[in-house]
């Protein structure tokens, strides 16, 4: 199986809110189309990749260094010995190879990228779903999980939002099939903060749970105050209180804060985890780790993450990754994790999951299409059709 052409193209998530840091009016995404000289059913195998919301696209980074060094090797070196089918993790080594240890960033994105595209086209060639294509290349035993736990991330800033507004956007959450849903702090007073939680709190079923996001917003003396102010509320979790990378300041909220801390989203490497693990103060048995594969060099790295997890006596269940997206959906199946971020109605087309697979009690059933799944998204079928066709 070779890899004949890379077509690298840009879109706009033109989504009209913001976080706590950013406003994503601006936000754009790389897209990425592998074509291979595999046939299946007639048809030429053709892999998509995508990067997740909150990081831009990379198209530098792509086309400057990353597909130079995969033109320049030979075919034996992207492949898997014995079937001959495309192989994503030997792939992703000669795509960082030449690159200086650490600094890893936009890099990490831009790997990951491609990463899902070569998956998406090994998966198609075998015709396997994605999720039974990495159970079986990293030799995990059993099957892949049937359905995976999700959460609806939303309650975002908007330029007209009211508290009126923010309760009907979770009720339609709600109303899809979610039992857990997730709000942005930190880009408001919080006074406002707590009032927008407090209405959210006021129409959630029983049985149902809101998580709080600040995105990495404040300092340490602010994620206190507000720490001390969560501490009120059965929160599902309080996300990113300080800076990804403020280790110390995350194992001092994390000593004030009595309920789950979130957090990870933004690590990129093994190694930034690995230091979380040993400075962030997190607790095994209750808070939530949320690497992103797509934005960490890929699916090879996310298992070597899992390891390191592992070494330090952590659970894949305590791993929710970012994202929202049919890539992380298949992973979390696969690598049996505790569930996945979800953007109902947000971040279209590339948020969400398969047209055919509802939200049912807070779970989405696996599909069973080969490859990541953009062919049963009709929305994000059309936009890499329109792009690359």
């Amino acid at each position: 199986m070779k890899i004949l052409d890379v077509k690298v193209a840009e879109a706009p998530i033109g989504s009209q809110f913001s976080n706590a840091v950013i406003d994503f009016s601006r936000m754009t995404v790389s897209v990425v189309a592998v074509e291979t000289d595999a046939i299946v059913d007639g048809e030429r195998v053709v892999g998509y990749g995508f990067n997740s919301n909150g990081r831009y696209a990379q198209t530098g980074i792509i086309t400057e260094r990353l597909l130079p060094r995969l033109r320049a090797a030979a075919p034996g070196d992207l492949v898997d010995a014995k079937s001959g089918t495309l192989d994503p993790v030997a792939a992703g080594a000669v795509m960082r190879s030449n690159e200086k240890p650490g600094g890893h960033g936009d890099r990490a994105v831009a790997a990951g990228i491609v990463d899902m595209a070569l998956w998406d086209a090994a998966a198609k060639a075998d015709r396997q779903p994605l999720h039974r294509a990495l159970r079986q290349r990293f030799a995990l035993p059993g099957p892949p999980a049937q359905d995976v736990a999700v959460y609806a991330a939303g309650g975002y800033y908007y330029p007209d939002s009211t508290l009126g507004s923010l309760r009907e956007e979770i009720q339609s959450y709600l109303d899809l099939g979610y039992r857990t849903v997730k709000v942005k702090i930190g880009g408001a007073p919080l006074a406002e903060d707590l009032a927008r939680i407090e209405g959210v709190l006021a129409i959630l079923p029983a049985g149902c749970r809101l998580a709080v996001d600040a995105n990495g917003r404040f300092d340490l003396a602010t994620a206190l105050r507000y720490a001390a102010a969560l501490s009120a509320y059965d929160l599902a979790w309080y996300e990113e209180p300080c800076d990804p990378l403020d280790y110390l300041g995350h194992a001092v909220a994390a000593e004030a804060y009595p309920g789950t801390i979130a957090t990870g989203e933004n690590l990129f490497a093994v190694q930034d985890v690995r230091n979380l693990l040993r400075h962030g103060g997190l607790r095994s048995d209750r808070d939530v780790l949320q690497m992103d594969p797509s934005l960490s060099y890929g699916a090879g790295e996310y298992a070597a993450m899992l390891d390191c997890l592992a070494a330090h006596g952590w659970s894949a269940d305590r791993c929710w990754p970012h994202g929202g997206h049919l890539f992380n959906l298949a992973v979390a199946s696969a690598f049996g994790l505790g569930g996945c971020e979800s953007y109902p109605r947000v971040f279209e087309p590339f948020g969400g999951f398969a047209d055919d697979a509802p939200v049912e009690a807070g779970r989405v059933r696996l599909c069973e299409r080969a490859g990541v799944g953009i062919e049963g998204k009709a929305a994000l079928h059309s936009l890499v059709r329109r792009l690359f066709d």
